[in-house]
């Protein structure tokens, strides 16, 4: 199993982005759970953030690609709105021990 991250290192409503053996992820955590997925566009497969670590809407509620706007459920990855609505982000199987994050 991989080390990502401690959950304490992902903030509230916040991601954050890591690439792990040349896999792009992030790391989003909304009312204390975390939720993995591939950092991939299902629109167009690019990144979502285009600055480090800037993944979420203006309001934090959702996460959101920054090209084309298309914005995500935290919880279970869906596009609610944008280019790509009705489909949705990869999750990634993780597993969190003594707080921390492991890719499975």
């Amino acid at each position: 199993m991989t080390a990502i991250c401690h959950i304490n290192d992902i903030p509230e409503h916040q991601a954050r982005g890591f690439d792990i053996d040349g896999k792009k992820l992030l790391v989003a955590k909304k009312n204390g759970e975390l939720y993995v997925y591939l950092n991939s566009c299902p629109h167009t497969g690019i990144n979502l953030d285009w600055q480090p670590d800037d993944f979420m809407s203006f309001d934090n509620r959702f996460l959101q690609c920054a090209t084309h706007g298309a914005l995500f459920q935290i919880s279970d990855g869906y596009c609610i709105a944008g280019p790509c609505q009705g489909q949705g982000l990869k999750p990634v199987p993780f597993e969190l021990v003594d707080g921390r994050l492991f890719l499975l």
